[in-house]
């Protein structure tokens, strides 16, 4: 009975299974048409392969054999892994259907159009990898649901947007790479809650806020990598508690505070340390020493201070050390004393401390560096002595900056040795002697910048050695002898050759036709003979060739029009003859041209560089003609008119002269009585405006400046010319201003500005000394005015040349503008109004401080009068001041006040801080340089600040030969070796330019009073000054 029974039962089971095996199979079959039909949709989505990466996807194979995919033992996708192919299409939103993969990694293709939010239904998804794949788009939040996920990374993918707050809930994340995309917002606080994450990377975003304190519970963070965003605040000191951390990356943010002192002892595994370019403060920690896995360490473009530590030499795994640009040293004898334990670095492979206050001498350890050492940066400290013996065994120096201290000596001969040397940088030291023909065996060579030192003799041949030569600067020297042709043979020379400052004589080789790369060629300032070569015409990418100040001749070589790069051409103060080559007008690029002070002769062109007057500069060459008046040059002689249609000219003038004649005769009378009176007038005025004067004679003046000789003029203007000179009278230089008597509006503008400054003392307006009313030797009359003289020019020269003034002189210039004004219009007996208030009307004396002169079209208002522009009207025609200076209501017949000067010193203001003319050619089409600031505050000013004003702050290798050539204003913000700011230079900025607009704004009641400027810029300026101010991008290869 029992066997039946059993019978029974195995009868009744297999029956059961029999009838479930069916529906099992169909519905593993269905699962199987699901995914290869997902995996259809996505190699449908593909539109390019160049590889034929998906060939192998057809119907001849099983799809668990295509090329990327495995499956499980039960047919179904659990991997697709695609790298490389450069796949271009969209990711299929089927590839959600994809139920039991574990690993999707697509990375390094170019899949667009985003992230399907369909991902989010692979609930066994571990690994999801879309990095390198312009995607675009946000993070789908419907990616949280992946509860599984371990290892999300999508760098370089173009996502926007904000970091899902519900990527909390990924509670099983280890590692979280989405850097490198233009995500923003802040880090999410639910990250705290990703106890298993082990790699966060968010770097090179557009992040905000603080990081968030529930990282403390990051219990197993191994790498946190958040540079480069706009993070700010201080860093929770919860973070430096995350024992195994052991990469930490904060650079290029806005962080601030102290790095904590017991850094080393609660981060004891940290292998690389990134915190450049924030604002932190306070001394290096002692305690980074008993970290002894570290490698890499990056502090540069912050505000530490103190010593280095003595102790670094106890981490023996140290490669990298980096923290140039600080406040570092108190430029005492010990500075430096760290050197000598890094001498126990073997690995130390680059020590950069430029940019410090770092003082006495380069210890003797130096020279037990390590042998791998690369890179090695002590330039601008205050390093004083020589360079020290022994350093040659430094065999692995890759690039070696010295610059911008006080050494002395002469330079090692044993720096030939340094085989491996690209870069070496000395200028700006003491050093003195020959250069070492042993320079010349550095084949490895292409940046040599010796300039600015004391170095004598001649240019040694071996340099011609050096074929990987692309920048060699030897200027502001005292190096004698001819060029030296082997020199001229470097077609390697590409960014720039200087020879300028120094005491070269001879011709300029025909060799120099071989430097085809050049951009940058100055010889300028030297006793150079001869004609230019022929051969210059070679150059095809020369911008700038400066060759002013020597004794070349000849005529200027049609050569020069062919260069078509050309931004800047110097030959004045030379002896060229005859014409100025006409090809110039065509050369495109030109900028800045400068023929002045030589024998040119001949008709000047008019178009290209030639009609921009402000760029172009052709003073002392009295044989020059145009005619144009901005040129201020004679009109060219006419040629001689045929015989027949000359007799039948002087016909119809005699018809003219006969009509005319009584006409004359009876107006003559009325002529000379009008005349009388007039003379009386203009004689009466000018007595009373010079009474206050003591008169100096034509001999005192022509003596004083040499017979007003071309070594002595210093500029020229619309009604005079300016001359320096010494008067026995005065016995300090002065600025004579010689006026154009047979100009009109020069004896305007001679009384104009005589009695606007004789009753008044400013530090900051140009003071009137004496005058002359005379006859010059011809007899002629001749009238002058002697001012202070103002050694540093004008406010135009600083802003519109390769000289950098800084954002402090800047901002000290801007107060003492405001001062000088607010003085003119309130506090004077009578308001007196500028009317023509631009950077070349604002000069600068020994000390940069700023004087405001030219006083030719100020108008004194009387105390009636003075006030707001809107209450008075005036039937003058034509407007009074300058062109993109001069306030929109002087051109609608609204009369002259203090309200069109805060206007002017508003668009002086902008163009001081941005470095662009009001009349660039940018602003056109109903756009101002007033609209154009106004658009890019507060947020975007980095985009339009002048980066010249930070150039001063510049490491010398990033300055190049011309300073301004190594900065550029791109599309996302200013670019100068990647240059940024500090929050107190951004407020001060931003203040500023704040001021500027409100003083420039079109209704006049609407501006502020110079009172009010002052105050407010003083007030600014004092902030600044008292905080720190400019800090550099960082090296995107390096934190």
């Amino acid at each position: 009975m029992k066997q039946t029974h059993n019978s029974v039962f195995l009868s009744f089971l297999l029956l059961t299974i029999s009838l479930h095996l069916p529906s099992q199979a169909n519905a593993s079959r269905s699962s199987n048409i699901t995914d290869r039909q997902a995996l259809l949709e996505f190699k449908q989505a593909v539109t390019y392969d160049p590889d034929g990466a998906l060939t192998s996807w057809n119907s001849s194979l099983h799809f668990c054999n295509w090329a990327g995919v495995t499956c499980s033992p039960k047919q179904r996708v659990t991997s697709l892994i695609l790298q490389g192919y450069n796949l271009q299409g969209t990711l299929s939103p089927h590839l959600g259907n994809l139920s039991f993969v574990r690993s999707i990694q697509l990375m390094y293709n170019s899949f667009r159009g985003g992230i399907p939010p369909q991902f989010g239904n692979l609930r066994r998804l571990r690994t999801l990898n879309l990095t390198y794949n312009p995607l675009g788009g946000a993070i789908p939040t419907n990616l949280t649901r992946c509860s599984l996920l371990r290892d999300l990374r999508i760098a370089a993918a173009g996502l926007v947007g904000k970091i899902p707050d519900e990527i909390g809930l990924l509670s099983n994340l280890e590692v979280i790479k989405i850097g490198t995309n233009d995500l923003t917002g802040p880090i999410p606080d639910s990250i705290g809650n990703l106890s298993r994450l082990q790699i966060f990377s968010v770097a090179y975003n557009h992040l905000e806020g603080q990081i968030p304190d529930t990282v403390a519970r990051l219990s197993s963070i191994s790498q946190f990598v958040v540079g480069v965003n706009r993070l700010n605040g201080t860093i929770p000191l919860s973070l430096y508690n995350l024992s195994s951390m052991t990469i930490l990356t904060l650079v290029y943010n806005q962080f601030g505070g102290r790095i904590p002192h017991d850094i080393g002892f609660t981060l004891p595994n940290l292998v690389f340390y990134g915190n450049s370019l924030n604002w932190m403060f306070g001394p290096i920690p002692s305690s980074f020493c008993n970290a002894s896995k570290l490698r890499d360490m990056n502090m540069n473009r912050n505000s530490l201070s103190g010593r280095v530590p003595d102790c670094l030499g106890s981490l023996p795994n140290l490669v990298y050390f980096n923290a140039a640009a600080n406040n570092l040293g108190t430029n005492s004898s010990g500075d430096l004393e760290f050197i000598t334990g890094l001498s126990n670095c073997s690995m130390l492979q680059e020590l950069g401390v430029g940019m410090n206050n770092l003082g006495g001498s380069l210890p003797d350890s130096v020279a037990n560096l390590s042998a791998r050492l690369d890179q090695f940066d002590v330039s601008m400290n205050l390093i004083r002595e020589e360079i020290p013996r022994g350093m040659e065994n430094l065999i692995g120096l890759n690039k070696f900056d010295l610059s911008e201290n006080s050494f002395t000596g002469r330079i090692p001969s044993y720096f030939g040795g340094f085989q491996n040397l690209q870069g070496l940088w000395m200028q700006g030291n003491q050093l003195s002697g020959e250069i070492p023909s042993s320079l010349g065996n550095l084949s490895q060579l292409n940046r040599l910048d010796i300039s600015d030192n004391r170095l004598e003799g001649v240019v040694p041949l071996s340099l011609g050695s050096c074929r990987q030569l692309n920048l060699l600067d030897v200027s502001a020297n005292k190096l004698t002898g001819n060029l030296p042709v082997e020199i001229f043979r470097l077609s390697s020379l590409s960014i720039g050759l200087n020879l300028s400052r120094n005491e070269f004589i001879g011709s300029i080789p025909n060799e120099i036709g071989n430097l085809t790369n050049v951009e940058v060629l100055d010889l300028s300032h030297n006793f150079l003979t001869g004609e230019i070569p022929e051969t210059i015409g070679n150059f095809k990418s020369l911008k700038t060739l400066y060759l002013q100040q020597n004794s070349l001749s000849g005529s200027v070589p049609q050569a020069l029009a062919s260069l078509k790069a050309m931004e800047r051409l110097d030959l004045s103060l030379n002896n060229f003859s005859g014409g100025i080559p006409p090809g110039l007008q065509d050369v495109q690029t030109m900028k800045y041209l400068n023929l002045s002070f030589n024998n040119l002769r001949g008709e000047v062109p008019t178009k290209g560089i030639f009609a921009n007057v402000s760029g172009t500069f052709l003073m002392g060459n009295p044989m020059l003609c145009n005619g144009v008046s901005e040129l201020h040059f004679p009109y060219c002689p006419t040629k001689a008119r045929s015989r027949q249609k000359r007799a039948a000219t002087v016909k119809l003038i005699m018809i003219i002269v006969l009509v005319s004649t009584f006409s004359f005769i009876s107006i003559l009378g009325l002529l000379l009585h009008y005349k009388s009176r007039r003379s009386k007038k203009k004689a009466c005025d000018e007595d009373s405006a010079l009474s206050h004067f003591v008169r100096i004679s034509y001999k005192d003046l022509c003596k004083a400046t040499n017979g007003f000789s071309a070594e002595n003029l210093i500029g020229s203007g619309g009604f005079g010319t300016i001359y320096k000179g010494v008067l026995e009278q005065i016995e300090t230089p002065v600025a004579i201003k010689v006026l154009k008597i047979q100009d009109k509006r020069a004896h305007k503008s001679l009384l104009a500005e005589c009695n606007a400054l004789k009753n008044i003392r400013h530090r900051n307006l140009v003071r009137i000394l004496t005058y002359c009313s005379s006859l010059d030797r011809q007899g002629n009359d001749f009238k002058a005015l002697i001012f202070e003289l103002m050694p540093n020019g004008s406010l135009e020269e600083w802003l519109h040349s390769d000289r950098n003034l800084s954002l402090t002189r800047r901002l000290n210039i801007a107060v003492d503008v405001a001062s000088g004004l607010h003085y003119l219009h309130d506090l004077c007996e009578n308001t007196i109004v500028h009317c023509d208030l631009k950077p070349s009307n604002v000069l600068l004396d020994v000390d940069m401080v700023a004087r405001v002169g030219d006083f030719g079209l100020a108008k004194i208002l009387s105390t009636g009068t003075a006030g707001s522009s809107s209450q008075r009207k005036s039937s003058t025609i034509g407007i009074k001041g300058t062109i993109g200076y001069a306030p929109p209501e002087y051109g609608m017949g609204v009369a002259l006040s203090e309200d069109g000067d805060v206007y002017s010193y508003g668009i002086l203001l902008l163009e001081m801080f941005t470095g662009r003319r009001p009349t660039n050619e940018m602003f056109k089409e109903g756009v101002n340089i007033c609209d154009f600031v106004k658009a890019a505050l507060p947020d975007a000013i980095l985009s339009i600040l002048d980066p010249s004003m930070f150039v001063p702050l510049l490491g010398p290798r990033n300055r190049g030969v011309v300073g301004r050539n190594a900065m550029e204003v791109g599309t996302h913000g200013l670019e100068i070796e990647g240059m940024t700011l500090t929050e107190s230079a951004r407020d001060c900025l931003v203040s500023v330019l704040e001021i500027a607009v409100s003083c420039s704004t079109e209704l006049p009641r609407e501006r502020m009073k110079m009172a009010d400027v002052v105050r407010k810029l003083t007030s600014i300026r004092d902030v600044f000054v008292a905080s720190t101010s400019i800090r550099r991008q960082p090296n995107p290869e390096r934190g």
